[in-house]
């Protein structure tokens, strides 16, 4: 552990004395690889979680089922890329098959090493850019139990659509008993306080059904699609794809 700790303390140390343009270029190189890769995408569901759930733990079969259940309807699976609920929710996509499964690793001095069922690979310098790339491609967020990041995600997600910097998005939350304190504290304090509103409350769907969450997801593709046809891009290559989907 503190050979690890030293490791990380030179890289940060490296990382401030390195010239500001240089970190610039790197950001760009992110954001320029995400877009390449990913803007092609057909119908896609990002699914987060942590990295730390064993092959046993209920929500890593959980998150394989349920990525099985996307994929056989023709949607493409995105995660984190790592191990835990990322690999179940890869896993269970690729061995559908006929979708991609999309892994996006960040770089990481410890616990996050690439699973090996992404048929789509990227890797990230950067949390803020690997970020956006999980949540602009896809048109449904299902947020598993996790730690920090996981937190750090859903959250992100929540923000977005309040702010309506996404549209049309469904945010599921899996794991009823898990989150029941959270969710109790954003009604209590959050919502009570008068800092969200209902509406705000509401953009979070806590169920563990997920037949229930793969309904939703396949019955929002029609309002996906109609928000692409009212900002005329009904011409779109991902226009046509959802709507291939929807038929």
């Amino acid at each position: 552990m503190k050979k690890q700790e030293n490791t990380l303390a030179k890289k940060y140390i490296k990382d401030i004395k390195s010239a500001d343009v240089w970190s610039v270029f790197k950001i760009i190189a992110d954001f320029v690889k995400g877009f390449d890769e990913l803007g092609d995408l057909g119908p896609t569901v990002t699914i987060f979680g942590s990295a730390r759930s064993k092959s046993d733990d209920v929500y890593y079969k959980e998150a394989l089922k349920l990525s099985s259940m996307l994929a056989n309807k023709g949607f493409n699976v995105m995660t984190g890329g790592g191990s835990g609920v990322m690999e179940a929710a890869n896993r269970g996509a690729k061995e559908v098959g006929g979708v991609e499964s999309i892994g996006l690793n960040i770089d990481l001095e410890f616990e996050q090493t690439p699973n090996p069922y992404a048929t789509k690979k990227l890797n990230f310098d950067y949390f803020f850019s690997r970020k956006v790339m999980l949540v602009k491609y896809s048109m449904a967020y299902v947020i598993f139990p996790g730690g920090y990041g996981t937190l750090d995600e859903l959250f992100e997600a929540l923000t977005l659509a309040q702010t309506r910097k996404v549209i049309g998005v469904k945010i599921f939350v899996v794991g009823v008993e898990f989150y029941k304190p959270l969710m109790d504290f954003i009604e209590s304090k959050l919502l009570h306080n008068g800092m969200i509103t209902k509406k705000d409350f509401e953009l979070i769907r806590v169920s563990d059904d997920l037949e229930c969450i793969c309904d939703e997801i396949q019955a929002s593709l029609q309002a996906q699609i109609q928000v692409l046809e009212d900002v005329g891009l009904k011409d779109s290559d991902y226009y046509k794809s959802l709507s291939s989907l929807n038929a």
